[in-house]
């Protein structure tokens, strides 16, 4: 019996559909409702994010939802009808998460 990478995909697809739930909304109200109304200073939103934790919180929120959208747009597109090409879809969709994980890696680590 073969062994199957789906079950990584699938955990990957939850963990970032538990994040996004749960954590965007916050990062939405803190970035775009927050700083402009005067709440909080863009100093303080500016040493927020320096804070190494803050870094882990941006890494975990960015290459989650990636993984998330991936997966999700990988079956929208198999659904859609393009059946034959599922390993090539796969490898460009997990592939663009993977990505834009280095990219997110890269930027916090060097900002």
């Amino acid at each position: 019996m073969t062994r199957s990478k789906e079950p990584i995909f699938w955990s990957l697809f939850s963990a970032g559909g538990v994040v996004a739930a749960l954590f965007v909304p916050v990062t939405i109200i803190l970035t775009a409702i927050a700083v402009p109304a005067g709440w909080i200073s863009a100093e303080g939103m500016h040493e927020l994010c320096m804070h190494p934790l803050s870094r882990c919180y941006l890494f975990l929120l960015i290459s989650l939802s990636m993984f998330h959208w991936a997966h999700r747009f990988r079956f929208v597109v198999v659904d859609l009808g393009l059946k034959q090409g599922g390993t090539f879809v796969a490898v460009i969709c997990y592939g663009a998460a993977l990505l834009a994980t280095i990219v997110a890696v890269i930027q916090l680590v060097s900002a």
